[in-house]
């Protein structure tokens, strides 16, 4: 057995023992050094308990969601048409929180923050344009002109956001910008409420019903599937919007900009850029989004109130999440993946099982696949390991 050297000992034998000494404590110098060795217990002990226990967790969920859909499937209760249509409300509702988390990830992806007032942009725009909407038809000119006056909607939508997203970051966000996180987040939730109750106090907590527009009554056969034609061009015009960003940001010098200062913001302004422009045009990029967004959701919903942009807004945080935040590509296939597993999953999870009323069990189904994602992939589904600085 080896001992610890002493004096009395030549220099070789003194240097080698002080040697093993200096190792780490592996199983085999315990051995030598007559130490005892670590007990089954003690290694039980060392065992992470919170892991096992979100692991038993996650496994229950995804146990209990097999059972039930394999449940309903049998039971032959639905037809291949009910599953069309709801796979097809998914997708068109899965875009809508595609382009409001397109916002969320964008402005992650320069200043590493949530920006959740940006639920309230989304709210902003549609609110706003409510009225113009109203106006329009009122005179008779939505029915009249309603291509047009579709467009016009948009735009007005879109400034808006536009200009609360701004706003937002000039009189909120840039005066904490070397400031720690945990600031960033609470001024965003104050930010949040104050746009709701401010929009509430102007214009009434009464719900307003946009206007009936005839061009979008009806369906349209779609390689033998009837579509609605508001769902139809809700997905339309969100893969359009979502097409428009990737060659902004790929292929134009104020995304590249953006890229460089995601990547490293104290590099690109050594590089000459603009720093605080870029960011700027990140909160416009994702006000834009944000506005557009609006008048899809409310082409297909109709209603608004100063609360309306709360849940979507959670909602599309969730889908910037699953898809990975700061991702843009993660975040449309992380809001259309949620849009259709929000659509779908009630029926075929629980119908099966005969719980009543599955439908009212939607945001369960959302804020699960969340649990289930951060369980099991925690960078998200297109997402990377972030370094610390980002974490």
């Amino acid at each position: 057995m080896l001992r610890r050297p002493e004096r009395g000992q030549p220099p070789a034998y003194r240097a080698s023992q002080a040697l093993i000494l200096a190792r780490p404590f592996t199983s085999r110098r315990r051995k030598l050094l007559g130490e005892p060795m670590t007990t089954i217990a003690q290694q039980l002990r060392r065992i992470d308990g919170s892991k096992i226990a979100v692991w038993v967790i996650g496994g229950g969920i995804l146990l209990f969601i097999t059972v039930g859909s394999i449940a309903t499937l049998t039971s032959g209760e639905f037809s291949a048409e009910a599953w069309i249509d709801l796979f097809v409300f998914g997708l068109a509702q899965g875009s809508i929180y595609a382009l409001i988390a397109l916002g969320y990830t964008l402005v992650y992806g320069v200043l590493f923050m949530i920006n959740f007032a940006h639920g309230e942009v989304f709210m902003g725009g549609m609110y706003i344009a409510f009225f113009v909407a109203r106006a329009f038809d009122e005179s008779g000119f939505l029915n009249a002109n309603p291509i047009l006056s579709l467009v016009i909607i948009t735009l007005v939508s879109t400034s808006v956001s536009t200009f609360l997203a701004v706003m937002l970051e000039r009189i909120a966000y840039r005066p904490l910008r070397n400031s720690p996180r945990l600031v960033y987040l609470i001024t965003a939730i104050g930010a949040s409420f104050f746009l709701q109750y401010a929009f509430r106090g102007i214009f009434g907590p009464s719900t307003k019903v946009y206007p009936d527009i005839g061009i979008l009554q009806g369906e349209w056969s779609i390689f033998g599937i009837e579509i609605l034609k508001r769902q139809a061009i809700v997905i339309v015009a969100a893969v359009l919007m979502m097409v428009l960003l990737q060659v902004f940001v790929n292929y134009t010098k104020a995304g590249r900009a953006i890229r460089a200062v995601a990547e490293d913001r104290e590099a690109a302004a050594l590089m000459g850029i603009n720093v605080d422009r870029s960011i700027v045009t990140t909160f416009v990029v994702g006000g834009a989004m944000a506005g557009v967004a609006g008048i899809l959701y409310a082409i297909s919903f109709r209603q608004v109130t100063h609360t309306v942009g709360f849940i979507p807004g959670l909602k599309a945080f969730t889908a910037a999440v699953l898809g990975g935040i700061g991702n843009i590509p993660g975040a449309m296939v992380g809001g259309i993946f949620l849009g259709i597993f929000e659509s779908v999953g009630p029926t075929l999870f629980f119908s099966g099982l005969d719980i009543p009323s599955p439908n009212q069990l939607k945001d369960v189904i959302a804020f699960t696949m969340l649990v289930l994602v951060l369980i099991f992939r925690p960078t998200g589904i297109l997402g990377e390991a972030i370094d610390e600085k980002r974490a």
